[in-house]
């Protein structure tokens, strides 16, 4: 047994979830029949499908804490070749501050609460104990892994594990700029609007935003499904104006879609009604 098998066992036995990484960090490619999410994915994937492959592929996807699994001649080829162990820090309920050099470093000590670190080659892993959605460069240096995603296993580490904290979860909030106004096109409309009761307009763009906010997973569909909505009720009259695009806009921005990505969804959805 491989060393890095055997500390992949000894992870799984402790019910966190493991899978093997190749030189360079990163995961192994998908098999054939995976490449390019052909067989629908993984269930616990953004896009759920029906993926029953037995091979280490989608990787954060793959990670598992069975060890028929991970002894399984499936597996065999990828851990003869594995270079590190990685886990899924989200499927055990973590998160993993991953601070890249010695600034974020010093911005993590001025900022987050402490709690149990990991030394890394360039800077260290604080561990919180809770998950959250992952995020790239939330800062400079600085990289968000909990849901999705995936770390190098490199010890446990040492201090005591902190619930996660506020100013960790609100580091992946984005706001929208006040200085980059909304200047997508509204549908002129015209005639007798059946809609312009101020009570009918504002639960209609209300229940819109309660929508995009509540959204646990497929935020970019959430958003799309919910301006076409919106379009569809109240865009062929005239009733909408800049400032409900707007609030449409913050609420979708908040849950981390771009300005762009809304323009998009807005643009896609005035295409599908014709408007």
């Amino acid at each position: 047994m491989s060393t890095h098998l055997a500390t992949a066992l000894t992870l799984a036995a402790r019910n966190v979830p493991v899978l093997p990484l190749r030189a360079g960090k990163l995961p192994f490619g998908n098999c054939p029949a995976c490449r390019d999410n052909a067989c629908g994915g993984r269930p616990t994937m953004k896009t759920a499908g029906p993926c029953q492959c037995p091979r280490p592929c989608h990787a954060w996807a793959a990670a598992t804490t069975d060890p028929a699994v991970l002894t399984g001649p499936a597996w065999a080829s990828a851990w003869r070749q594995t270079a590190a162990v990685a886990y899924h820090p989200g499927g055990t309920g973590l998160t993993v501050v991953d601070l890249d050099h010695a600034d974020a470093i010093a911005w993590a000590r001025e900022t987050l609460p402490a709690t149990r670190t990991v030394p890394t080659t360039r800077g260290e892993h604080w561990i919180y104990q809770g998950a959250m959605q992952s995020a790239n460069a939330v800062r400079v240096g600085v990289d968000i892994k909990s849901s999705m995603s995936y770390a190098r296993w490199l010890g446990p580490g040492t201090g005591t594990m902190t619930v996660l904290p506020d100013a960790v979860l609100a580091l992946i909030v984005k706001k929208p700029s006040p200085d980059r106004p909304v200047t997508v096109p509204l549908p002129a409309g015209g005639g007798q609007c059946r809609h312009r009761t101020p009570a009918y307009l504002e639960r209609g763009i209300a229940m819109a935003e309660q929508s995009i906010t509540e959204a646990a997973g497929g935020v970019h569909t959430t958003v799309y499904r919910t301006f076409l909505a919106v379009l569809s009720a109240h865009g062929r009259c005239g009733c909408l104006t800049d400032a409900h695009a707007e609030r449409l806009f913050a609420a979708a921005q908040m849950k981390g879609e771009s300005a762009r990505h809304c323009t998009d969804a807005w643009s896609n959805a005035r295409t599908a009604l014709g408007m």
